[in-house]
This record gives structure tokens, sequence and C-alpha cells, in this order.
């Protein structure tokens, strides 16, 4: 196993014009730079055991892809993996309801059982593929990573799932793909915050990165977590996880994936452009027009005992993507 250990060694002027030209070369390299990161040291093997909290039998689809699992990267010395309860009913999913609690109460219902991807836009190999085909028969890889809330809360999970930089090259992105955007379902018989009047949102969900960073060795598509499947409220069956970002551009429950040309207009710059830009690195000197992004509260936290931390750039992965933004002006490019 190797640490990722925070650096708070890079600045504004260590960050990739948006215009930065990506080509087939520069696909390549990242291509084998996540498969020289994979084996820079051996793992250690991670099994649901390692779990004992999290109660429930593994799903046959995804028991026997965990055979050899791979315990790869670590957030840090210091950082504690988050509680399964805390990690399950403090949730974001606005498909189920604004609150916190509301993808716990309501996800369960949503059947992710039989689950399909479409893959379309500027690849050679576009088509519509199952879970089970968008995986590997083995290989799955635990990544432990720090996810930070732009709402300045964050937690430490354990997720199962494999580099998204795998996935990608199967498609066979055409030199005009310079972005990938993302889709979540939409399920109005199950998802009350779909079909509410009062949801601001233009269904579906949407999210994007620019192609040299969904090539990026750390970013990862998740299929569980803490040893076994996720569950609905965190994303299931299939979500994006983007360490070094806020955490809504981790898109969960994913039924679309596209190549495509432009930039896409992702679902919280659509409603709020001065508020939630594309980019959504973690930055603690940009605040949020409504709260400071200069500290962070490690949950599970006490009212009276608060685990405040300092924010870290990049929530403190600067030293593996500080390169992707070299020369950008952050506070613009937020």
């Amino acid at each position: 196993m190797f640490i990722r250990k925070p650096s708070l060694s890079c600045c504004e002027s260590d960050v990739t014009p948006e215009s930065v030209y990506f080509g087939r070369r520069r696909f390549i390299r990242a291509i084998a730079s996540s498969a020289a990161m994979a084996s820079l040291a051996p793992p250690l093997r991670a099994q649901p055991e390692d779990y004992p909290e999290v109660a429930g039998p593994v799903p046959s689809w995804l028991r026997e892809r965990l055979t050899g699992v791979q315990r790869t990267i670590s957030a840090s010395d210091g950082d504690a993996v988050t509680p399964f309860s805390d990690a399950t009913t403090y949730n974001n999913f606005y498909e189920f309801g604004p609150d916190k609690g509301d993808p716990a109460r309501y996800a369960p219902r949503m059947s992710v059982a039989p689950w399909a991807v479409q893959v379309d836009g500027e690849v050679a190999r576009p088509g519509t593929l199952s879970l089970e085909d968008l995986l590997p028969t083995s290989g799955l890889e635990e990544r432990i990573y720090r996810l930070r809330c732009v709402e300045a809360w964050s937690m430490v999970i354990p997720w199962l799932g494999i580099p998204l930089s795998g996935l990608i090259k199967r498609f066979e992105p055409l030199s005009s793909a310079k972005y990938v955007r993302f889709e979540t379902a939409v399920m109005p018989d199950v998802m009350p915050g779909v079909r509410s009047n009062f949801a601001l949102i233009d269904w579906p969900y949407v999210e994007g990165l620019r192609l040299d960073e969904a090539v990026h060795p750390l970013a990862f598509l998740a299929v569980g977590m803490y040893g076994r499947e996720l569950p609905n409220q965190n994303g299931a069956p299939l979500r994006l996880v983007v360490p070094w970002k806020y955490g809504f551009k981790s898109i969960k429950s994913i039924v679309r994936i596209s190549f495509v040309r432009e930039q896409p207009r992702t679902t919280w710059q659509s409603l709020a452009p001065s508020e939630y830009g594309f980019y959504a690195n973690v930055n603690p000197a940009v605040s949020h027009p409504r709260w400071s992004q200069a500290t962070e509260r490690r949950l599970p936290s006490g009212l009276f005992s608060p685990d405040i931390r300092d924010t870290l750039l990049f929530n403190g992965y600067a030293d593996e993507v500080a390169g992707l933004y070299r020369g950008m002006d952050l506070r613009r490019n937020y």
C-alpha cells in the first residue's frame, strides 16, 4: 500500500489553461501513468471482513469479483475511515429529496438490477452495456479517498471499483473528444425529488470532466464501498469518484457516458453559475458565496467538540493533480 500525503506546496500559478491541447499522445501517456501508479508498491488485499460493521450478504455479481481485490491507495496517515453508518445516512442525492436523511429513507425503493449504461458521442466503440459488461471479471481495486463536500463537511470512504481511465480506453475516444459528460438515472416512481413541484433541477442530473481529468489515475468508478456493493443512497450501482474535486462532481447512479467536443453544461453550474463552477476543485482560498472553504468539518463530528480541519488544496491531492491546471486562474476557473 502506498500512502498519499497532503501537500501544501502548490500555488495558483502551478495550475493548465482550459484550452490546453489534449491529443492522442497525451491520452496514451495518461493511460500509461495509470498503470504505473497501480504498480508502484505491493498493495494490501482488501476483503469485506475488513469492515465488520457492514451487515448483509454480498450479491453474486460482486462476490465473484472480490477475489484478489487490492487496496492500492489510502487517503493519508492521519485519516481514519468514516463509520459506515455515517457515510450511508448523511448524503446529498437530490433525486430522493433535499434533506441529508432523504436518500437513506427513499433510495432503497430503487431497483438497480438489471442496470445498463449508454456510451455514445465521439468514440469508436459506442453502445449500451450492462453493469457486468462494464466491469472486469476480476481485479477490482479498493481506494480509500477523502470526500470533501462543497458545504464544508468531509468524510473518508473506502471505495471498490475500477480506474475510469481503463474504461475510457475500451471505448476508444476519437481525437475530437475533449470532455466526458455523465448522466444520472431518472426514476420518478421511486425518486420523490424528481417528481416534486419544488425541485429547481432540470433532470437528469449532469456532470462532466475534461478528458485529461477523466483519464487521470485518481479518477475512479465505484461499484462498492466498505467491501460490499454501493448502497442506493450512495449512488448504486455505479458512481464517479473524483477525490480532488467537491463531492457534487462525483455523479451517482450513472446511466449515460458521452464523449463530447464542447464543455458540457453541468447541473449545478446551470442552476447557480456564480456559486458552482465546472471545475469544482477543492480550494481553501476560494470561498463559496455563502460560506468559507478554508476549513471543513470531518464527520462524524460532535456538537460540542466538532472535528474542524484546515482544507487542503485539491483536497490533499495536489502533488498528483496540480499539473492538470498549470497556468489557470483558479479564482476564475473555480
